[in-house]
């Protein structure tokens, strides 16, 4: 019932802003297209992420929840989680420049990437920034740098443990083919994690992640009991607490066929108690890696349609959103399907009877679609399409086929109670501004027209 009253409550907020965006211009013939975060509900999953740990972990548990930065990298965003106790886990110098131009503390953040840069390390070394080495030739860089300087970094390895994939492969991450971490079921791999620990007694981490949308919780869950296991043998062979802290990454899964957010966190904190109970007894600290299932509930596509017409006798909606920003929709949209929600021009749900319809990007190809055959209410122009469940990576995967800008995004409050059609209730800031036409040229070379012409 709590859960189901969640979703009512979000899906007013949203009907709530998406009327007041389009009251105060935020979309339409000027801005075709853009952006909305609801600032409450994050706030709200934030709080659910702590409280679900908080009920399974010992007292006293350190316990570190990092925000993959890749899903949403916008830095208001992540001062908005900061301030909420979540710190951030980044995989390039830009996602660290994101979050340190946040306010994320060094010792709120975790460095992972499976390609990391001399240079990148030794930024991280010297801000004091946890490390999780990927592999044996990583590992080496390693053994150098901290010879040669000493830091405050807690550094770890990553293994996989090659439990298999889930649905959607390019996101399985425990393969026994994966390009991430040391496997731990290749022949002689696992003896080196243990001799690789026991040589350096400055390792005193373990992080694994065994997968994002598509994989199961209990595989999950496997994943995170195939670490500990390995933290316990390496900590018996070394007779003491050598590893302190283990990573056991993120990956829940979203729902993305209805407003209700299935799975939740507080189950599965549940399931890794019963599947792994010695990882919450209080001798291990804890960092988790949540990104999609913090914020994709609670972003909204907003997308005038500026022409409805038909074709075989199929409707089509053509807006201003496509493959610039819903890629991994457009290319692959079995795997990630997106509800679409239909407004008038006044920002209202529309109703009326479902129609079988497309609606359509911008994009100069035919697969440019946001949603195909999807039934809801028949699309007119001046219409506003919303493509539900859009807060993470949504914002985070502008694709400039054709030159397409990247929109806007508002993060927005609203009351919850009733509207008066003018937008008085929700309050918006704006989160990031819609690329110009000019940024556009210059970040395509526009500065230097001439610059082939001598060669």
């Amino acid at each position: 019932m709590a859960s189901r009253d969640a979703s009512t409550a979000r899906s007013t907020r949203r009907d709530q802003a998406v009327r007041a965006a389009v009251a105060h211009g935020l979309v339409g013939p000027d801005a075709p297209v853009a952006g909305l975060l609801d600032v409450t509900g994050i706030r709200a999953s934030a709080a659910a992420l702590h409280a679900a740990f908080d009920a399974v972990t010992a007292p006293g548990t350190e316990v570190l929840h990092a925000f993959a930065v890749k899903a949403t990298p916008l830095v208001p965003v992540l001062r908005l989680l900061h301030e909420a106790g979540i710190g951030a886990e980044v995989a390039s110098p830009g996602e660290l420049a994101l979050a340190r131009a946040a306010g994320v503390p060094p010792a709120r953040t975790v460095l992972d990437s499976p390609a990391k840069t001399g240079a990148e390390l030794r930024e991280a070394l010297a801000l004091g920034i946890a490390v999780n080495a990927d592999n044996p030739q990583e590992l080496a860089r390693l053994d150098a740098l901290v010879a040669s300087a000493p830091t405050c970094s807690p550094l770890g390895v990553r293994v996989n443990p090659q439990l298999g994939a889930g649905s959607i492969g390019a996101l399985s991450t425990a393969t026994a083919t994966s390009k991430f971490g040391v496997a731990l079921r290749d022949e002689g791999a696992r003896a080196w994690v243990v001799r690789a620990y026991l040589d350096r007694p400055w390792l005193t981490r373990l992080h694994t992640h065994s997968g994002s949308q598509g994989v199961p919780l209990e595989l999950m869950a496997q994943g995170v009991r195939a670490a500990y296991e390995l933290a316990e043998e390496i900590n018996r062979a070394a007779g003491r607490r050598q590893i302190d802290t283990l990573d056991i990454g993120g990956g829940l899964p979203v729902n993305f066929a209805s407003d209700e957010e299935s799975p939740d966190y507080a189950t599965y904190a549940r399931l890794l108690a019963a599947t792994v109970p010695g990882l919450f007894d209080g001798r291990y600290g804890l960092v988790t890696e949540f990104g999609r299932s913090l914020l994709a509930k609670h972003g909204t596509i907003l997308a005038r349609v500026e022409y409805a017409k038909e074709s075989g006798g199929r409707p089509i909606a053509v807006t201003h959103a496509g493959v610039q920003v819903a890629t991994r929709t457009v290319y692959a949209p079995a795997s990630w399907p997106l509800r679409i929600a239909a407004y008038d021009a006044q920002g209202r749900p529309k109703s009326g009877p479902a129609v079988a319809q497309d609606v359509a990007g911008p994009a100069c190809f035919s697969g440019d679609l946001l949603a195909e055959n999807q039934a809801l209410p028949l699309l007119e122009a001046g219409d506003v399409a919303a493509a539900l469940d859009t807060g993470a990576y949504y914002f985070a995967q502008h694709y400039s086929y054709n030159s397409l800008a990247r929109p806007a995004v508002y993060g927005f409050t609203a009351s919850g109670g009733a509207d008066t059609g003018t937008g008085t209730s929700v309050r918006f800031a704006t989160v990031r501004a819609r690329q110009s036409v000019e940024e556009i040229v210059a970040e395509s070379g526009g500065d230097r027209p001439s610059a082939l012409l001598g060669l």
